[in-house]
């Protein structure tokens, strides 16, 4: 029996399965009669191994996956399924093989790739930890332990040994075997029987937890606004208090008040400053001078000379249109005016009726964004209510579901076991079919391989006439000079082909009219140049012309000024204006005794509570406005007098 034969067609029927594909007891049915030529000793270890391995695929994926994951980087992934077959019967076939036989399959396959794995399996570290914890997620804790832990453990020790075999083997290296003087005799392993496979134990149903409700703080509004209104109210209070206790009781250390002398002088003081002061009185820094001389030309550019030329130019159109209203009967600026103020007011009212609009328009909006939240918590509070009675329907569903599922599953535990006790029989009934369909299969393979060799020799001969043709072709020699003809086109059967004369020919005349086109834009631009200098030229003249107008203008203005002043001089000899003027003087005396009597009374106020004081001041305050008042009436008077008597 060949150990290492039987190991890699194990692992070669493991990567041909497939578990969407194919059902284990059929797929373990056509691996029997693919394996009847073999004795029936290996036919029974290749199907125990193979069905083994699909049935504890779950097992020995973990330890795999652990394994490529601590040494992945130098180890190949095609190796992956002699892993699992080894795997398999360190777990499930070391009691019955025993060490001897195990030892000898594991010598049998590389070495260094055994020595590896069997160090990380049997290694105690990584068996009570990765792997015990990922073995637990898929089997109960006490059933791993029990099962494959514990055993594990017991076989490491003397695993260490074979290890030790391996490195002694490993360091030895590549030694040339001799060839053994006698051929040994294949003989049946005298094994016990395999005990009963134990049943996998159910998987437990996941419970849901139970939901926490909804707190009753959800629907409910806080009391922290509340808390911080009543706090914000009684610190406006104390504030309050403690203002009116610091306005109610006076300093004790010192006496702020001035002596009645200190104030006699002081009041003195201000009285001559305000008396030395002269409001109305005009000043003036005389005429200017009316003959001006401008010995320095000012130089403009292109840009000032179009501004100033524009703005003559608008200045012009506004008098014409002010003329020609005129001539048309239009109505005087103070009748405009009138319309423009009351445009103005019925704008103001329109615009304070649309401010109003607006303050009622966010008032309604502001409602309705509190109704539509109110609708928003009751529409969620219906649909969490919802959510709740669908959670709770398809967790019955889901219940309902994993019961059927259990019960399937212990059908079909039960169906293997079953087919497990009448297996023998069935396979002893398929090795007969098995032969005669290999007899008819032998037949039809000799036909089919007679005919493919055939086609094979067809096949090599055409391929050898090909090559024999190409090798004619490139011993002839080729002739690799051109002649190039300028008249002909390349051949390409394109719309825009043309031959190189051509080319060159249109190359010519595009230049020409390239040329013809830079000499039509000098011009153009010259043109243009010409014209704007014409322009400028009219636009200095016409601000020439402007600027002596406005120095005549100026010239009469200052006339016009000079006329006034001796008219304004003539008015204020007016007997009215100078009546006036003197009951001014009398108002300002009356209002400067006012102020001295207020201020001895403030004196005598100065013991009151701060009651009285701010009563005083306030009445104070108001009497003032009240003569400021009278004055500015005084003044509008004089002024009106005054324009009344230029006018006349």
């Amino acid at each position: 029996m060949n150990f290492k034969e039987l190991v890699n067609e194990v692992a070669r029927f493991l990567e041909e399965f497939q578990e969407d594909k194919h059902c284990i007891d059929s797929f373990t049915q056509d691996t029997a009669k693919n394996l009847q030529t073999r004795s029936s000793a290996d036919q029974k270890f290749i199907i125990n191994t193979l069905y083994g391995c699909i049935m504890h695929k779950k097992l020995l994926d973990v330890v795999v996956n652990i394994f490529y994951l601590h040494h992945g980087k130098k180890i190949f992934r095609v190796d992956r399924n002699l892993f699992i077959v080894v795997c398999y019967l360190a777990m499930f076939c070391l009691d019955d093989l025993g060490l001897e036989n195990f030892s000898r399959i594991i010598k049998s396959l590389d070495i260094a790739k055994m020595y590896k794995f069997l160090s990380f399996f049997f290694n105690v570290n990584n068996l009570t930890t990765h792997i015990q914890m990922e073995w637990s997620h898929i089997y109960d804790a006490a059933v791993v332990d029990d099962n494959w832990i514990t055993p594990l453990l017991s076989w490491c020790s003397e695993i260490e040994r074979l290890l030790d075999q391996l490195a002694i083997k490993m360091g030895r290296g590549s030694v040339p075997k001799r060839s053994p003087r006698k051929n040994t005799e294949p003989k049946e392993f005298d094994l016990t029987k395999p005990k009963a496979r134990p049943l996998p134990a159910p998987e437990v149903i996941p419970q849901q937890d139970k939901p926490k409700p909804v707190p009753a703080s959800t629907h409910i509004s806080p009391k922290e606004p509340e808390i911080l209104d009543g706090m914000r109210q009684t610190n406006r209070q104390k504030a309050f208090q403690t203002l009116n206790e610091a306005n109610s009781q006076q300093f004790r250390c010192a006496n702020p008040q001035k002596s009645e002398k200190t104030q006699n002088i002081r009041s003195q003081i201000i009285h001559n400053r305000e008396a030395g002061l002269k409001f109305d009185k005009t000043y003036t820094s005389g005429s200017p001078s009316t003959q001006k001389t401008n010995s320095l030309p000012v130089r403009l550019n292109t840009t000032a000379i179009l501004r100033e030329g524009a703005l003559y130019n608008k200045q012009l159109e506004g008098e014409l249109q002010r003329l020609e209203r005129l001539s048309q009967g239009a109505s005087e600026p103070s009748s405009f005016l009138q319309w423009q103020k009351e445009m103005k007011e019925r704008d103001l009212q329109e615009e304070l009726a649309e401010l109003e609009r607006r303050r009622l328009e966010g008032r309604i909006s502001y409602e309705e964004a509190v109704l539509a939240r109110e609708r928003v918590l009751k529409r969620n509070y219906h649909k969490a209510q919802e959510t709740k009675e669908e959670t709770a329907e398809l967790m019955r569903k889901y219940a309902e579901k994993r019961l059927k599922e259990e019960k399937e599953m212990r059908e079909l535990v039960q169906q293997v076991a079953d087919g497990h006790k009448n297996s023998k029989a069935a396979k002893a009934k398929l090795q007969e079919i098995k032969q005669m369909i290999v007899k008819e299969v032998s037949e039809q393979s000799r036909d089919l391989l007679s005919q493919a060799l055939e086609e094979a020799q067809a096949e090599l001969s055409r391929k050898m006439e090909l090559i024999r043709q190409i090798h004619a072709f490139e011993s002839v020699s080729m002739v690799r000079q051109k002649f190039i003809d300028e008249t002909e086109t390349a051949g390409h059967d394109l719309l825009c082909e043309m031959s190189l004369a051509e080319l060159r020919e249109r190359l010519a005349l595009l230049r020409e009219s390239e040329q013809c086109d830079l000499e039509d834009r000098r011009q153009r631009i010259f043109q243009e140049k010409q014209l704007k200098e014409q322009l400028l030229l009219e636009q200095l003249d016409n601000i020439a012309l402007r600027r002596n107008l406005a120095e005549q203008a100026a010239l009469l203005s200052q006339q016009e000024k000079k006329m006034r002043s001796e008219l304004r001089e003539a008015v204020f000899r007016d007997e009215r204006v100078l009546a006036l003027q003197k009951t001014l003087e009398q108002k300002q005396q009356k209002r400067q005794k006012r102020k001295t009597e207020k201020k001895t009374l403030k004196k005598n106020e100065q013991v009151l509570p701060m009651t009285s004081k701010t009563s005083l001041n306030k009445k104070q305050v108001f009497e003032e406005h009240h003569w400021q008042e009278l004055e500015r009436n005084l003044e509008q008077q004089i002024h009106g007098a005054f324009q009344q008597s230029v006018y006349k």
